[in-house]
């Protein structure tokens, strides 16, 4: 398992965690749900205005989702060098890999400057954690996923059914349609798969989905294989 900074996972069944690991890995997965929409994540309102900071060349998107991290610099972190340098999201900002293995103290003080406007926004516990993420989190997604065909790399899609319907089914659904108030199906949704591996592996922002990211990497790949397999439409 490869993160662009340092590689903290294990492979399923051959090692127990630390405590110090399990805490690390638990820092990191909030900081991952932060990055993804932080305002949910800390129960805050959600911002009105559009980020002062948000290209005015871009004129589809306002509001709450400017302010979310993602929005700017991907899911796939890599800004307007990865999936966002087109589309509804095209910003011309950065990624945030240039970032990966930096102090967190020294992103902690990037994130209140005063291009990003957070500074009153959260409270030291969230931007540690999602400095954290920053400098430890991020995952080389072009290892896992084809970027010109958007599918799952070396991914078996019979292993991540077995996966699939043990930790995720309950929620969602053997065929991925659940929980009904869910925009996409699972199946749709893979056509995003750098936002669907951010989000197995951090879980979803205010909700009680897990995060699997201490677990090998691979097992995502293999959930989302069989994800491409699940209905469309409902």
């Amino acid at each position: 398992m490869v993160f662009a900074a340092v590689s903290t996972g294990i492979a399923l069944g051959t090692a127990a965690l630390s405590p110090v690991q399990s805490k690390e890995q638990g820092a990191l997965a909030r900081g991952g749900k932060l990055y993804d929409k932080w305002y949910a994540v800390i129960k805050a309102d959600k911002p009105k205005e559009t980020h002062p900071a948000w290209p005015a060349s871009n004129t589809k998107k306002k509001g709450a989702t400017t302010w979310r991290c993602k929005s700017c610099h991907g899911w796939d972190y890599l800004g307007s060098a990865g999936a966002y340098a087109s589309g509804s999201y095209k910003t011309g900002i950065k990624g945030i890999n240039g970032m990966a293995g930096a102090d967190p103290a020294a992103i902690v003080k990037v994130l209140k400057n005063d291009t990003h406007k957070l500074a009153d926004k959260m409270g030291d516990k969230d931007f540690q954690d999602l400095a954290l993420f920053v400098s430890k989190g991020q995952i080389d997604m072009d290892k896992y996923i084809d970027r010109a065909t958007k599918s799952p790399k070396g991914g078996d899609a019979a292993r991540g059914a077995d996966y699939f319907n043990t930790m995720c089914a309950q929620c969602h659904g053997v065929d991925g349609t659940l929980p009904k108030d869910m925009k996409k199906t699972l199946g749709k949704q893979m056509g995003n798969p750098w936002e669907v591996m951010h989000k197995i592996q951090n879980g979803q922002p205010a909700e009680q989905m897990p995060a699997l990211r201490a677990l090998d990497p691979q097992i995502t790949v293999d959930i989302m294989t069989h994800l491409a397999t699940l209905p469309k439409e409902r």
